[in-house]
């Protein structure tokens, strides 16, 4: 599991520094000829704020894994983000047969959460 962890780690992190910005998209935007590109230093200054804010721990049962996140204002980028990596790290590495964003697994209660910042997730 620690390949796992550590897809998670480096996506939050990135999260954390605002890489999930789909306001600043300057060389998506541009398309394929990035050649002679000027990257517009402010770009980021002049977008809103796109952090992500909380990771919880680990929890594993059985074969599952489940940790938390607040998200905060980062875009759905990072979504598409972690399951692209995730996808080519069950190709490669460990086979991931299930991947479930949000929700409840019915047989792993929410409320048996350890790490589950409840203060956030509460409201």
């Amino acid at each position: 599991m620690g390949s796992i962890e550590e897809a998670f780690d480096s996506w939050f992190y990135l999260g954390k520094l605002g890489a999930f910005n789909a306001e600043n998209l300057q060389v998506q935007e541009t398309g394929l000829d990035i050649n002679y590109m000027t990257y517009d230093s402010q770009g980021y200054n002049r977008s809103l704020l796109a952090l992500m804010h909380n990771m919880g721990e680990f929890e594993y049962q059985g074969q599952w894994a489940r940790c938390w996140f607040d998200l905060g204002t980062s875009d759905g980028i990072a979504l598409d983000i972690l399951i692209n990596a995730l996808t080519q790290l069950s190709e490669e590495y460990v086979t991931i047969e299930d991947l479930y964003i949000g929700g409840e697994n019915e047989d792993w209660p929410v409320e048996d959460s350890e790490s589950r910042p409840s203060s956030i997730y509460d409201n």
